[in-house]
């Protein structure tokens, strides 16, 4: 009888999916259960994903019918607003829940309410969610029945930020990210602005002044501060497959220099396994595939600004890896298991 976690992951058909099937499926922990797919059930995961074949050909499922009642973790890779449908379905449930959509990453059903436009059918669920990202919230993911997974341009953003929110340095109102993405990280649909023609040799922000993400990477840089900030976030869409590059810009209080400013980013992530303090600008490349975080602070002695560089797989650190971390957490498991990938390069 074998003794490892028996894992499904609900919702097989985008490219997240696809990535905690990749990542699973090398865990020396964690059996893969059910693999649901509305659109493709009965159909092989490998027919869906060719790469697969010979590795994960198990049948797909509809969710709707799922009995999860033998299962000991759920990773819900489902749109949002799709996601607590099957979170309020299965709240009784002994399953753990690793939702990687945005149903309830933010504090409240109100607050998603205005800004994902679309009302919340499941407000218990906001009691008992817990945020993610295990730099920040490691106690709190261990004991955790239901895990809000971070976005990926928040995780790549509040990251590069969190030292100096811990510490205290930021001075309000100064914070601007510019952020860049690949095209995955709008999922598997295409669209106008996502298809190839659109994309290719092109390059274009989206979400001005009004991204969703803003409020998610504005709450949590607030927890740390204990109050309420505001963040000046523009997204940008690269023509390139997969990887987010975020460059952040802080005002501090008090002396800074650049020695300071990278022990400080030293300290904060320190024994955090999957943040790398690096000494040089990071690059897509250097993390893809993988589920390191690459940070580089920079101080502008010139304008006296922190000058934060941060990178990641929006794929992996930005969702599906993260997703495996956080279960690692909550099932008491060492939290690099099974995530030790080494970057792809070139």
């Amino acid at each position: 009888m074998s003794n490892k976690i028996k894992a499904s992951i609900i919702g097989a058909s985008g490219y997240t999916g696809s990535e905690l099937a990749r990542i699973l499926a090398n865990h020396p922990n964690v059996e893969i259960g059910h693999i649901t797919s509305e659109s493709h059930a009965d159909k092989k995961f490998s027919d869906l994903h060719p790469q697969f074949a010979g590795f994960v050909d198990v049948q797909l499922e509809s969710a709707a019918s799922l009995d999860v009642e033998d299962q000991d973790v759920l990773f819900l890779a489902l749109p949002h607003g799709v996601s607590m449908d099957f979170v309020k379905k299965w709240a009784d449930m002994k399953v753990k829940i690793v939702d990687l959509s945005g149903d309830f990453r933010l504090t409240s059903p109100e607050v998603y309410t205005h800004w994902y436009k679309k009302d919340h059918i499941y407000a218990e669920g906001f009691k008992h969610a817990v945020y993610g990202m295990p730099e920040l919230h490691t106690a709190e993911i261990e004991k955790a029945r239901l895990v809000a997974n971070p976005g990926c341009y928040p995780t790549a953003s509040i990251l590069s930020l969190a030292p100096l929110f811990a510490k205290k340095v930021v001075e309000e109102g100064s914070i601007i990210i510019d952020a860049k993405s690949g095209t995955t990280g709008a999922g598997i649909k295409v669209s106008p602005v996502t298809h190839f023609s659109n994309v290719n040799e092109n390059f274009r922000a989206y979400g001005i002044g009004g991204h969703r993400h803003t409020i998610e990477i504005e709450e949590q840089l607030g927890k740390l501060l204990k109050k309420q900030v505001m963040v000046q976030f523009t997204p940008h869409l690269l023509p390139v497959d997969r990887g987010i590059l975020a460059t952040s810009y802080a005002s501090v209080s008090g002396e800074m220099n650049q020695e300071k400013l990278e022990n400080l980013y030293k300290a904060f992530f320190n024994e955090k396994p999957f943040v790398r303090v690096r000494g040089s600008a990071p690059s897509l490349k250097d993390v893809r595939g993988s589920n390191f975080c690459d940070i580089y602070p920079y101080w502008d002695k010139r304008t006296g600004r922190a000058i934060i560089l941060s990178a990641i797989d929006n794929l992996v650190k930005g969702a599906a890896g993260q997703a495996v971390h956080c279960m690692n957490l909550m099932f008491d498991l060492k939290e690099t298991e099974g995530l030790t990938h080494i970057p792809m390069q070139p």
